[in-house]
């Protein structure tokens, strides 16, 4: 028989920033996708809930592949169309203005939002960086 896979402690250290990091690229994405579809007639404009998906990516099981699946507690139920993988929190972002061809897309906005989240996982990826650094000063002393 084989044991079950045991994080390390250094895995567990940084579980938190790994997931967040996943959230951020997962965001990322998604902003991205609606600037490239500014022009695009009748594209509405995504987003997460980024509180709402690290919660789910921190829940045991739960993790990127595991968020926004739903669930069939009877055999009854639908299936429904399932959101893609590691969706997460899913939302439609809020027009400002009405376009006349139904396009949600606020370029300022996304490019504002943008630049946020990627500031924001710099952010994260310091936080990783300084707790390696604390790491190893206590390791060589």
């Amino acid at each position: 028989m084989t044991s079950p896979v045991t994080s390390s402690p250094l895995d567990a250290a940084l579980a938190f920033h790994q997931r967040a990091l996943d959230v951020r690229v997962q965001r990322q994405q998604l902003i991205a996708s609606n600037i490239a579809n500014a022009d695009t007639p009748n594209y509405k404009a995504r987003d997460l809930d980024f509180r709402a998906a690290l919660d789910a990516a921190l829940q045991p099981g739960g993790g990127a592949a595991n968020a926004g699946v739903l669930a069939r507690t009877t055999q009854g139920h639908l299936a429904g169309n399932q959101p893609a993988a590691g969706s997460g929190a899913l939302l439609y972002r809020q027009t400002v203005q009405a376009s006349v061809d139904g396009n949600s897309v606020d370029i300022d906005v996304e490019r504002a939002q943008f630049a946020d989240n990627a500031l924001r996982y710099e952010a994260n990826l310091m936080f990783i960086s300084g707790q390696i650094r604390s790491m190893l000063s206590a390791i060589q002393g």
